[in-house]
This record gives structure tokens, sequence and C-alpha cells, in this order.
């Protein structure tokens, strides 16, 4: 009789472990989705008393705790946003801050960008703090970057920045010897040009070739953006260049001046900056719309002044002039 009451007691015992398994480990949750943010260095220790405070863990947190010990892995949590199911029983919650994906949230910058764009478009992210500095002109790499929720504005612009400086360094050890370009913030500067001029990858290295030809020979670069961006900081003009801004000294009219401008006039990519380091063989001298999106290339100013007008002729038949 001893034996069996023993034996039942045991039983009840091992009964009970296992609905408090169920009950403080493996069941419970909180009723809806939640997000946490898990900061650099964080442990279990530190984090559970928030996961207490927004039920996501049945019990308190010296039972989770000891729960943990008893059937989690010894991995450490990770940091970053993590996205919790309702329901996320107390196993599978320590499963995902272990070992789950954190939430991936991305700006991104397209080529050409200016600055002053890069700031507006940072300042406007809501998961990111601080103010948004303004970048100066052509620090910033066009690319997509992560982001952790409550990371600093200023930080997020350092590493864009950061990028940049390791793409000009690997491209610059790179370069040739075939456009005239003596150091980085010129390299930079031309790349600004090229890749506000055209839009089409397959023509930025020929478009390149035609302005190193240019700078070989002293002839100005006529190119438009030039003109436009003491204007808008780079953004779209909205309207045809008047007369008075061509002839307008402002350190980047290319127009009035020979050689290229005081700086960069956007953010170039990483195609553009690799077209002005190597660029084209080409003797071509000029380039103007095609009407097709990209341009038709000419050697000579006859050959130049054909095609300008055959772009007048389509710009006519389109109702643009």
């Amino acid at each position: 009789m001893i034996r069996r009451a023993l034996l039942g007691i045991v039983a009840l015992g091992v009964l009970a472990a296992l609905a408090g398994y169920w009950l403080l480990w493996a069941g419970g949750g909180a009723a809806s989705a939640q997000t946490i943010v898990v900061e650099e260095g964080a442990t279990l220790i530190r984090l559970c008393p928030g996961l207490e405070r927004k039920h996501l863990i049945p019990g308190s947190c010296t039972t989770y705790r000891g729960m943990a010990r008893l059937f989690g892995a010894k991995d450490p949590v990770q940091a970053g946003e993590f996205e919790i199911p309702a329901h996320t029983g107390g196993a599978k919650l320590l499963d995902l801050l272990q070992h789950g994906r954190p939430v991936q949230r991305l700006v991104t910058v397209p080529e050409g960008t200016p600055s002053i764009v890069v700031q507006e478009k940072v300042a406007a992210v809501p998961y990111l703090t601080g103010a948004a500095p303004l970048p100066p002109e052509g620090s910033v790499l066009p690319d997509s970057y992560g982001f952790q929720r409550g990371e600093t504005r200023a930080a997020l612009v350092g590493r864009m920045q950061a990028a940049m400086s390791r793409e000009l360094n690997a491209l610059w050890k790179k370069r040739t010897t075939n456009c005239p370009v003596a150091t980085k913030d010129q390299a930079l500067t031309l790349a600004s040009i090229v890749e506000k001029e055209t839009g089409k990858p397959s023509e930025r290295r020929l478009v390149a070739g035609v302005y190193c030809n240019r700078l070989k020979i002293g002839m100005k670069l006529d190119a438009d953006p030039t003109v436009i961006y003491p204007i808008t900081k780079g953004k779209p003009l909205g309207r045809r260049i008047l007369r008075s801004e061509l002839n307008a000294v402002t350190g980047y009219n290319t127009y009035r001046e020979p050689g290229l401008p005081q700086g960069p006039i956007a953010n170039p990519g990483k195609l553009s900056i690799a077209a002005v380091l190597d660029p084209a063989p080409t003797k071509a001298l000029y380039f103007v719309a095609d009407g097709t999106g990209g341009h038709v290339f000419a050697d000579t100013l006859e050959q130049h002044q054909a095609n300008v007008a055959k772009w007048y002729a389509i710009r006519r038949q389109r109702g643009e002039m």
C-alpha cells in the first residue's frame, strides 16, 4: 500500500511537472502579436522584466529563467527588432530571440540622389532618433541600408558615408590614366555629372569618355545639371534653364567656365564612379538625347549639330517645342 501510494505521489509529481512545463515553458504567450527591441549586449536576465510586463512569458521572471536554464539552448540572445506572434510560448520565444531573423528595415538611396534629399529621406524615417545631418554632397554611396529601430539618424548617415569611402578607395586603386582627374574628389565630382546626364548604365562609360576628352583639351563641359544645382541643390528644376542662369557665376556653371565645378552635384553610384576612373575609349566630344531615353554621340561639331536638329524635330513632333 505504501509503495503504491509513493508511486501515485511520484506520478502526480510527474504530471504536475509536465503541466508546469506546458504552462510555463511550451505554452502561454500574449494574446496579440507584439514587437520588442533587443539592444546590443542584452541578456535574458536584462530582457526578462520587459517580457513579463508585456505578458510574453507565463509566470514570473525567476520561473522563466529557471525553465530556460533547464530546457533552453545556451546561446545568447541576438540584438535587433523581433516580431512576436500571438500565443508564442516560452520555448518558442527564447528560440526566436536566440536564432530567429530580426526585422530588417531598409532605407534606399537611389543613384544620383542629392544630399538634401538624402537628409529629407532619413529625417522622414519614423523608427530612427535624433536629427538628420546634411552630408556633404557626394559623400554618400547610393544603396539600400538596413537599420534598427531606435538607431540614430546620424549613425545611419555615417554608415552611408563610410560605404562611399570604402567603395571610392577600392575603385581608385583600379583607375586608368584615360581621364585627367587627379584626386578622388575630382573623380566624385565628374562622376556626379555623369550620373545626372544619363540614366542608362550602358552609356555611363561613353558619357564619361566625352567629358574626359573635353577636360583634356580645356573645352567647357556644358552640362545642364551643373547649372541647375546651385538653384535647387540637385532637385528637379521643373522648367527650362533661363539664359541668365546659363551666364551666372556660381562655381558650378560649366557653361561659363571650363573644367570641373567646385564640387559634386549629387551622390554618384558605383557604376558612374567606375566609368570616370575607366572611361570608354572614344573620340566623341558631343552627345545629345536621341528620343529613346539614350543619347547619340558625335566626334565633330557638324555631326553634333545634325544630331541636335534631329532631336529638336522629335521634340516638335511631340509638342514639346
